[in-house]
């Protein structure tokens, strides 16, 4: 009697605690489960907090919530003060447009004057000055549009020659005007076919332009050479100067925003033409590559992505 007892107190236990591991396993199955819920929709962009029953969240649930419902209002804060600082600098762009166009012209017209020297001296830093402001009005709105999602970029599959052909057109005659050459290597391989890569010719034509200029602009002697070398995953292009280099310890620092080398403290330029391209470039999924020697030029790689027409189609 005493052992049969002894074993249903036993076999109750074991129902017992099957029933609370059950219970438990439910439990924690439907917390489990309602967290993935939530994090779906925060992942979708439409979580709330009114669309769960807190009575039945366990402490964690609750905290998660409270931390998703804090996370979509930080998200929807920045977008509110990108989209206000993307309308600041539009606004700014329109109305300092026609000033900027005004004092242009009038310098221009007062150039067409006979001023003495000293005079024309003036009218000549006022003119370069409007320049200069016109140019970092413009690149402070390609920044902003780009910093902040505005400005999308479409890359395509294209062939980078005629890209290359139109780059360095447009600053042969910079060069020539300092004695300078400017070379674009033809490519030519018999097994070979010709290059393409995947970016968006309007910006990446800006982004080659911007590094073109700067080679121009710090270099005095010799010239700029630009190639196109393919490889397997990335196809780059090399512009290489024979300017005056860049400190190994500056070669980060380049690519920030206005950063002015010690260097070429009393040359023209905003120092924005090297931030541009590298987004420029890190949008279409490639990135720069600079390898430099004071004294002994400096060559900006850019490495554009490759999409093979396969790949495109996935």
């Amino acid at each position: 009697m005493f052992q049969s007892v002894i074993i249903g107190i036993a076999l109750l236990c074991v129902i017992i605690s099957f029933i609370i591991a059950a219970r438990s396993y439910f439990s924690v199955k439907h917390t489990m489960e309602q967290l993935e819920r939530m994090l779906d929709r925060a992942i979708a962009g439409n979580f709330s907090v009114e669309q769960m029953d807190e009575s039945i969240l366990s402490a964690l649930e609750f905290k998660l919530a409270r931390y998703l419902d804090t996370s979509t209002v930080s998200a929807k804060n920045v977008a509110i003060e990108k989209e206000r600082i993307q309308m600041l600098v539009s606004d700014i762009s329109h109305q300092t447009k026609t000033p900027i166009s005004s004092l242009r012209l009038y310098g221009e017209l007062l150039e067409e004057q006979e001023l003495p020297e000293e005079v024309r001296s003036y009218v000549n830093t006022i003119n370069i000055q409007t320049k200069k402001l016109d140019f970092l009005i413009s690149a402070l709105v390609k920044m902003s549009r780009l910093e902040t999602g505005v400005l999308s970029l479409h890359p395509k599959d294209k062939a980078v020659m005629p890209l290359l052909a139109k780059a360095c057109a447009q600053y042969v005659p910079a060069a020539e005007a300092k004695g300078l050459t400017l070379r674009l290597l033809p490519f030519s391989s018999p097994n070979t076919p010709e290059p393409h890569a995947f970016f968006d010719e309007k910006w990446t034509l800006e982004a080659l332009g911007n590094l073109l200029d700067n080679a121009v602009k710090y270099t005095e002697t010799g010239g700029i050479t630009v190639r196109l070398i393919p490889y397997e995953l990335f196809c780059r292009i090399e512009i290489a100067d024979t300017g005056i280099g860049i400190d190994e310890e500056e070669q980060a620092q380049v690519f920030t925003r206005f950063y002015r080398s010690r260097q070429v403290a009393d040359a023209q330029g905003i120092g924005v033409g090297l931030y541009l391209a590298r987004e420029i470039i890190a949008k279409e999924g490639g990135y720069i590559k600079l390898i430099s020697e004071p004294g002994k030029g400096s060559v900006f790689a850019v490495n554009l992505q490759i999409r093979t027409a396969n790949l495109s189609k996935t």
